[in-house]
């Protein structure tokens, strides 16, 4: 019994190492985006650049720090209220309306040296052509926006001035260096919700620790095999 010892005590830590992986994701500073349609904030399947909605809907874009997962995601402050933000706009020929709501976040949110334009959430009713997108309606109401090379949208109405989903080791109000977006992100067709695609996979250092723990379950076998032989 002794001899199963090590092998019991490394696969112990090993499940341990992969309990804690989901904890060990990164946390994100960047632009989400959310479907009201139903009168209730969902983190979108698709990007603004790819969502197309339909008159009579509301679509928000809110910036926190905030974990690369929907569930987890900060929803826009604002209700998800299309009367109340299109009720006094009256219907045009040959347009859609759509209320889309920009939240800005809070001051504990901002990229160092910057401040949220706004404290409360902006509201605007976008009239715009029947086959537009969701990013069209943004864009309309809410210039200038900056986008990356991967479609990421990294700034609504200028803000923030820079920086592009980058990844948070210590939580909000943290500053870092902006990441570099090599998939599909919140602006664009996203499967994943990671802004930087980089958040569904398992983290380097939990890699290294099954490593280490498989290392050690081989060392205690060859141990155990060792002493049988004597």
């Amino acid at each position: 019994m002794r001899r199963l010892t090590p092998l019991v005590l490394a696969f112990g830590i090993l499940l341990t190492l992969v309990a804690a992986g989901p904890a060990l994701a990164s946390s994100y500073r960047y632009w989400s985006f959310w479907d009201g349609s139903a009168g209730q904030w969902a983190y979108a399947s698709l990007g603004p650049s790819m969502a197309r909605p339909a008159d009579g809907s509301a679509w928000g874009f809110r910036f926190a720090v905030s974990k690369d997962a929907g569930d987890e995601a900060a929803r826009p402050r604002a209700a998800a209220d299309f009367g109340a933000v299109c009720g006094a706009t009256p219907a045009a020929e040959g347009k859609k309306r759509v209320a889309v709501v920009v939240d800005f976040g809070l001051p504990a949110d901002a990229p160092s040296g910057e401040e949220p334009p706004q404290d409360a959430p902006r509201t605007a009713c976008a009239q715009i052509a029947p086959d537009a997108t969701a990013a069209e309606a943004l864009a309309s109401v809410a210039k200038p926006l900056r986008y990356n090379s991967a479609a990421l949208l990294c700034a609504v109405s200028g803000y923030p001035k820079q920086g592009c989903g980058e990844p948070l080791a210590e939580g909000p109000g943290t500053a870092s260096s902006p990441a570099t977006a090599t998939a599909s992100g919140p602006a664009d067709g996203r499967d994943s919700a990671s802004p930087a695609g980089s958040g569904s996979g398992p983290s380097a250092g939990l890699l290294v620790g099954i490593a280490a723990v498989a290392a050690l379950a081989a060392a205690a076998l060859w141990q155990s095999r060792r002493r049988r032989t004597r």
